[in-house]
C-alpha cells in the first residue's frame, strides 16, 4: 500500500455502523475496510451481520470466504 493507514479504536469503529453516521466500516484481521458504497450492507448491515465490529471470528460462518475483503481496500488499522 502507498500510504500509511490511520489506526482506530474499537469506539471508533462502533461509530462507523451505518446508524450514527454515514460510513459503514468492518473489520477484519486488523484492517477496516469501507463498506458504504456495498449494496449488500445497506442500512449498516449484512444478513445477521452489523457494521461497526470487527468480523474476523465471525466469517467462520459466512457462507464465503476471506475473498470478499480483496474486492475492498483496506482504510484503516483496528488498535
Amino acid at each position: 500500500m502507498s500510504k500509511s493507514l490511520s489506526s482506530y479504536t474499537r469506539s471508533q469503529l462502533a461509530l462507523r455502523n451505518g446508524q450514527d453516521r454515514p460510513e459503514i466500516w468492518v473489520a477484519y484481521r486488523g484492517y477496516i475496510y469501507d463498506m458504504s458504497q456495498s449494496k449488500l450492507w445497506k442500512n449498516g448491515k449484512h444478513y445477521e451481520h452489523w457494521a461497526g465490529q470487527d468480523l474476523t471470528e465471525e466469517l467462520a460462518d459466512a457462507p464465503h470466504s476471506e475473498k470478499v475483503f480483496e474486492k475492498f481496500t483496506p482504510i484503516g488499522l483496528l488498535q
